[in-house]
This record gives structure tokens, C-alpha cells and sequence, in this order.
């Protein structure tokens, strides 16, 4: 299947490479796409720009442009919106294409040379730095101990902490509840998606006791929240004062000046397996030099397998935060067939079932990862492919670049993090038996799951 483009949609499918989702590279890079970058250490440094590209209608177009380097954030009937170098911008005109360049993020004024920026630019103030999400969590933990703790289950490549946050109502007992598993910040310049992650543990720690779904959740299940995959990349995007529209993390490449991995494309399941993601360090999309070399997926790899008890999988269900587009998707993204190998017809409806109605809740669009653009080694795959777990990615606000793209401002963070209380709900009370969707429980759960 290509990527669909659904009618009356007046911006359609947004941040499909740029996000969690890229058309296939390696294919393109095949058919002798022209040179794409520069070779030296400004390479790391120079700030891309997004621009509305006109003319790539088709599915090979698109891949061709992909090729260049750049990354595809939109794609509407008659154009495309792409993040893009100067290089790749040049070699996008080569393919015969017009470009017109997008206004850049709001920028701050320049620090000086050699400060170190502690904060976002004005108008975004109300996101979180590493150090005040930090912060902001400790005290949490201080005031709610007896439901919520916190582990630090390893460090990102540049020595910050990666933490995992357990909610449940003996938080310190490890019990036979169906576990749940929500994370955010794979990619840097995603921001909103650890205010999603903040609000999660502060909506489900202060309404205990007083919700009864809350109360009943916690009661009945074990949360885990990895509020930030990517703290390195994270700080980098915002650290000279103005956002540098940067999204991997912050590893080195050997041989390279470039620098990053795409934490989304090295997870270790059909890895680099179906040019849904590229070998060249200086992509967006780079997978890293092999499967789980990233030091933040090895973390999340390990605690996830931490958590299979006498040979089960404990964590039932999970979804990773991304922006934006507004989406909600489900696996496989490494496959156009519907089940592939790996997946039987009734996981996934289960899939689709579960995932249509948490968009009904949200007002998000639901849809299989490869009905926008073959990825591979991707989180929401592995989850599945290797441990099982009914994954699920979505796409936060905004819809387009128009209305904040990967930068919103902060006014918007508490509608749009509410926005998906009913959906995080939804997939943590069904986490017992997620064949309850489509009434098969007995025959999955053994009888489990009638609640």
C-alpha cells in the first residue's frame, strides 16, 4: 500500500519522515540522487529551514526528494513541505522542483558567544528544561511516595539521567497487575511530548482518590512513564537561545562530522531491514551503525526486557509520544501488508479497533504506520514484534507547520496534553485483556478481562 493521502483534509498527513514516519531513502539514493550535504563540521552547526516544495504528487517523487537529505514534515495534494539544509534545499531544485522557503521558528535573541542558555526563547517558557522536568518530578515523588516512585534505569551519551516513573497503589511492591508503559522525546525538537509525560504524572498522582477512574487505575495496574528518551538532543535544540530544528540524539559517528542517531530508527527489529530509514550519518532518518547503538534505546531495550516475569511480558500495552500531525498509529511500519509477518488478522484488529477509538476521543486520525511511509526500526514495531506488547504511536498537535509545527507555543500545552487524558485511560484499562476490542477475551485471556 502507498501513502494515502484521505480526501477533505485541508493539511494532510503531516511530519511523515520528519516525525516517526519516512519514506524509503536507500531506494532513492539508488537511482543516483545528486549529492546532498556538506563535508565539514558545519554540517552540525548550520540551521535547516522548512520549505513547501511543488510538483512531488507520487509516491516515487516523494522518495526521490526523501533521497536528498531532507526531510519530508507534510505532504498535501500538490506539494510537500520538507526540513531541508541549504545542500538539500540546492539538490531539491536539481529535481526539477520549486521551493519556497517557510518562516523559521520564532528565534530569541542570539546569546553571546560561549553562554550557556538555561531556558526556551520567550513565548515558550512554559516547557520544561532537563533540569526543571527534573525538578518538577522529584517533587512529585516527594509529595506522592506511597503511588509514585522513581528509577533511574540508565544514562543518555552524554551522562544525563534517563528515568522510568512508576504509578500504582503499592508503588513499592512489584504485583501481578497488567503493566502499562508510556514514553516521550525520541526525537529533540518534539518538546511537547515531555509536558504530555508531566501531565500524565500529575493528572493520575493528584486525582487519586478522587477520580474514580484514576483511583480505580492505579489500583488495579503498574504505570511506567519514560518522560524523556532524549534529554542530550533536547537541550542541544534550545541551547543557543534559538531552536536549532534539531531531532536525533547527540552520539557521535565515527568517520563522520556529523553527529546523531535517529532513536526512532534503531530499535532492534527489522532494523535497516526495508529502506525505511538511511545509513548516511548526515540524514535525518540515520539508523546508527547497527541495531541498538544508541545508548538511550539500549536503556528503554534493557528496562522493558526487565520487565518479562517467568517468561511473560508484563507490560500489556504503551504508547510513545511524538509531534506532530496528529495521529494515532499502530504497527507495522516496516511492511505495506495489513498483518505481515508477525501479526495475525485478530492482533490486528485489535490494533486498528483500539486505535480508532482513542482517536474518536482525541480527534486525532487512526491509521497502520506503513499507510503513510515504510519505516523500520522503529519503537512501536519492536514493542510488538519482539515482546508482544500492543504499541501504539501518536502524533501530537499541531496538524501542520502553519500552526506551530514542531514549536507551538506554551499557551497551548494544557489543552493539548488534556487532550489525550481519555486515550491514555482507555489504553491502560483495557491493558488486562486487549482482546476485549473486539470480543474475543475468552478465547485470548482465558476468562480474564470481563471488567
Amino acid at each position: 500500500m502507498r501513502p494515502r493521502i484521505p480526501g477533505g483534509r485541508t493539511t494532510v498527513l503531516a511530519a511523515l519522515l520528519s516525525l516517526s514516519l519516512a519514506a524509503p531513502i536507500a531506494a532513492a539514493q539508488a537511482q543516483g540522487a545528486p549529492p546532498h550535504r556538506p563535508t565539514s563540521a558545519a554540517a552540525d552547526t548550520e540551521l535547516p529551514h522548512q520549505y513547501e516544495v511543488t510538483g512531488p504528487t507520487t509516491a516515487a517523487a516523494r522518495t526521490a526528494l526523501a533521497a536528498t537529505g531532507a526531510s519530508i514534515d507534510e505532504v498535501h495534494a500538490r506539494a510537500v513541505v520538507v526540513t531541508a539544509s541549504r545542500a538539500q534545499a540546492a539538490a531539491a531544485r536539481q529535481l526539477g522542483y520549486v521551493l519556497r522557503r517557510l518562516p523559521d521558528p520564532p528565534a530569541a535573541k542570539p546569546a553571546a558567544p560561549g553562554a550557556k542558555v538555561k531556558d526556551f526563547p520567550p513565548g515558550y517558557t512554559g516547557y520544561h528544561t532537563y533540569a526543571e522536568e527534573t525538578k518538577e518530578i522529584d517533587t512529585l515523588v516527594a509529595k506522592y511516595p506511597a503511588i509514585l516512585s522513581k528509577q533511574v534505569i540508565g544514562t543518555s551519551h552524554e551522562g544525563r539521567d534517563i528515568l522510568a516513573l512508576k504509578l500504582s497503589k503499592n508503588v513499592t511492591k512489584d504485583e501481578n497487575e497488567p503493566e502499562v508503559l508510556f514514553t516521550a522525546h525520541q526525537h529533540a525538537r518534539e518538546h511537547l511530548t515531555v509536558e504530555m509525560a508531566l501531565y500524565l504524572l500529575n493528572e493520575l498522582t493528584s486525582k487519586y482518590g478522587s477520580d474514580d477512574r484514576v483511583t480505580k487505575l492505579l489500583d488495579s495496574r503498574e504505570i511506567w512513564i519514560v518522560p524523556d528518551l532524549n534529554p542530550d538532543g533536547g537541550e542541544y535544540d534550545i541551547s543557543s537561545g534559538n531552536f536549532r530544528m534539531w531531532r536525533k540524539n547527540r552520539q557521535p559517528n565515527a568517520g563522520s562530522n556529523e553527529v546523531g542517531t535517529d532513536l526512532n530508527r534503531n530499535w532492534d527489529f527489522k532494523w535497516g531491514c526495508c529502506n525505511g530509514s538511511s545509513d548516511d550519518p548526515g540524514d535525518e532518518t540515520y539508523r546508527g551503525p547497527s541495531a541498538a547503538s544508541a545508548p538511550e534505546v539500549q536503556v528503554v531495550s534493557k528496562f522493558v526486557r526487565s520487565r518479562i516475569v517467568n517468561g511473560t511480558q508484563q507490560i500489556k500495552t504503551a504508547i510513545d509520544f511524538h509531534t506532530y500531525s496528529e495521529l494515532v498509529l499502530w504497527p507495522f511500519g516496516f511492511t505495506n501488508d495489513e498483518t505481515g509477518p508477525g501479526m495475525t488478522q485478530d492482533e490486528h484488529d485489535t490494533f486498528a479497533t483500539l486505535g480508532k477509538k482513542m482517536a474518536a476521543s482525541n480527534g486525532y486520525t487512526p491509521e497502520q504506520s506503513s499507510e503513510l511511509y515504510i519505516t523500520d526500526g522503529a519503537i512501536d514495531d519492536w514493542l510488538w514484534g519482539d515482546q508482544r506488547i500492543f504499541a501504539y504511536t501518536f502524533e501530537m498537535y499541531p496538524s501542520s507547520s502553519g500552526s506551530g509545527g514542531f514549536y507551538p507555543k506554551d499557551s497551548v500545552i494544557p489543552k493539548e496534553t488534556a487532550r489525550n487524558r481519555d486515550a491514555v485511560l482507555q489504553l491502560a484499562e483495557i491493558a488486562d485483556c486487549p482482546y476485549r476490542a473486539i470480543g474475543k477475551q475468552d478465547q485470548y485471556c482465558k476468562g480474564k478481562g470481563k471488567g
